[in-house]
């Protein structure tokens, strides 16, 4: 009987040994070189894109050579001196709370005050909402079925049991590109270049994991070059920003330098802020001023997610608890992320405004990403955005010196 349990588990272990030796890690070109990395370039452009915290001229130029298309239009039509006022809209990450912000845009639509804005942001999820933000209430009804009706399977599928040791992720997301093909399609980038060409901008954020740095992507500049892999580069921003570390694939770009090439891995947006308007080093007032620009800023802010601290019965096991921990620290980066951009609006004169989920939606879903939970959640953020008056929102940050930015306590759970 020993000798025969010996075997057996001989056997076990050389097959065992054999399958492990038949898996590789997934491969890579090299990744870009350290002194390298502020010259590396895709599609041929260096306007496309730029650091988070370092802004690239080539970037700041076609920003603002865009921007200027406006001024432009206004003078030749002698309304110089009647600038309308700028509207610019940040959206959050959050998941399947993308939902809330959702149906504050279509809401907001149904009220005919939603503004045309002149820029919009995206990071995680808000990079997924963001181009149909961008492209106004024509776009609603296709924004209100994806936050309302795709389930996970169409967003991730699991890998294999050895994933965790031998691939880049636990699932793969392999239908969100899918989803992606179908809903951002070549129609849509074209009229994303079009209003890129009366002067409006749409950018998202990811994180390059290499340099652990966040990167800001130009998509109207993108949709603008006309080129045939514009389309595949605008999906992969927006999977990349999305591509939450270890659970989804990193999504790997091709880039150049000096002829030489190199692929960079960039993961979730979220990774580096959770939501960004535009970067502090931008000095928006004084380098508006110095271009001979005066106009009035109004920045609205959805950020996807409740901000009040959530009671939890965390139970006495690891990866509970490390996950508990993980999401204390996106919250808190979250809350963070708003004073930073609160700070900026107020150095710049921007009129700050904020959304974000109630805590008295106390819903959970059953799944990752859940059409019934999600619908709930699309329900509220429609209804507070339709309700008389309007949307209430928030003049500054929770906890900040300001009467309206005060949370109130939800009840104990306990």
């Amino acid at each position: 009987m020993n000798a025969t349990r010996a075997r057996i588990l001989r056997s076990s272990f050389l097959l065992l040994t054999s399958l492990l030796a038949a898996c590789s890690s997934p491969k890579r070109l090299p990744a870009v070189p350290d002194e390298l990395a502020d010259r590396a370039a895709v599609l041929g452009s260096p306007a496309l894109r730029t650091w988070d915290d370092t802004l690239n001229e080539a970037f700041l130029e076609e920003m603002f050579r865009a921007g200027k298309v406006e001024f432009t239009e206004l003078a030749a039509a002698g309304r110089a001196d009647s600038i309308p006022t700028a509207h610019y809209l940040a959206i959050s990450g959050g998941g399947a709370e993308g939902a809330y912000g959702a149906g504050i845009l279509c809401g907001w639509s149904t009220t005919g005050t939603r503004p045309e804005f002149k820029i919009v942001t995206g990071i995680s999820t808000g990079a997924l909402t963001a181009p149909f933000a961008f492209l106004g209430p024509a776009y609603d009804e296709r924004l209100r079925t994806v936050y309302t009706s795709v389930t996970t399977e169409e967003i991730a599928r699991k890998r294999g049991i050895l994933a965790a040791i031998y691939d880049d992720a636990l699932m793969d997301t392999v239908p969100l590109r899918k989803l992606l093909a179908q809903t951002v399609d070549e129609q849509m980038m074209r009229d994303i270049a079009t209003e890129y060409a009366k002067g409006r901008i749409l950018m998202v954020a990811t994180t390059n994991l290499d340099a652990n740095r966040g990167v800001i992507w130009n998509i109207g500049a993108i949709a603008a070059t006309g080129k045939p892999e514009a389309l595949k580069l605008i999906h992969n921003i927006l999977i990349a920003s999305a591509a939450i570390p270890a659970a989804f694939p990193p999504v790997m770009f091709d880039v150049e330098v000096d002829g030489a090439k190199y692929q960079e891995m960039h993961v979730d947006g979220g990774a580096k802020a959770q939501v960004f308007l535009y970067p502090p080093t931008l000095h928006l007032s004084e380098t508006v001023a110095a271009a001979g620009f005066k106009r009035d800023r109004v920045a609205y802010v959805i950020r996807n997610a409740r901000l009040d601290p959530k009671w939890v019965d965390v139970r006495r096991k690891t990866l509970t608890i490390a996950g508990r921990a993980i999401d204390s620290l996106i919250q808190t980066q979250g809350v963070g992320d708003l004073y930073r951009i609160y700070m900026t609006a107020q150095r710049d004169g921007v009129d700050f405004n904020l959304a974000f989920i109630p805590a008295t939606f106390n819903e959970q879903a059953k799944e990752a990403f859940d059409p019934a939970y999600m619908t709930k959640l699309f329900d509220v953020g429609y209804a507070q955005a339709t309700a008389a008056g309007g949307y209430p929102w928030l003049k500054a940050p929770p906890g900040f010196d300001s009467h309206d930015a005060v949370l109130p306590v939800p009840p104990s759970t306990k």
